[in-house]
């Protein structure tokens, strides 16, 4: 419950506009190499996961973690660039549901917990983060 009341939360700060230029929540994460290593990690769990490594098994957790780590360097403000695919046709034949994001959110949250990353920290990436269940969330 606290996940969910967290993630509607989220949505809805979510939905204020950027600052251009703002590269601090980028700073805070630890710049790239801090957000590589986040992205490693949580990557690695999310193939490990019991409840959905099973959406993860083919993926190369490596590729996975550089993605991520371009995706949220864009997304928190930082020099970098993402190219891989759009999430809605990335995620569209998934199948994935509500509780299934939830759980990602929460493996990215044990991630960003054993990283000492500080809770306001965290709720700036998820912020920015939470939006995207609408193109990933598919049934």
């Amino acid at each position: 419950m606290l996940i969910r009341n967290t993630l509607i939360a989220l949505t809805l700060l979510a939905s204020a506009p950027a600052w251009a230029g703002d590269d601090s929540l980028y700073r805070a994460l630890g710049e790239k190499p801090g957000i590589g290593r986040l992205m490693g990690d949580f990557s690695g769990r999310l193939k490990r996961d019991a409840r959905i490594g099973s959406f993860f098994k083919e993926t190369n957790p490596v590729a996975l973690a550089e993605q991520l780590t371009d995706q949220v360097c864009v997304l928190s403000g930082g020099p970098c660039r993402y190219e891989g695919a759009k999430m809605k046709p990335a995620h569209a034949d998934l199948g994935i549901a509500r509780r299934d994001f939830n759980i990602l959110v929460e493996v990215l949250q044990q991630s960003m917990d054993d990283a000492s990353i500080p809770f306001a920290t965290q709720n700036r990436l998820l912020a920015l983060l939470a939006p995207m269940h609408r193109d990933i969330v598919t049934r």
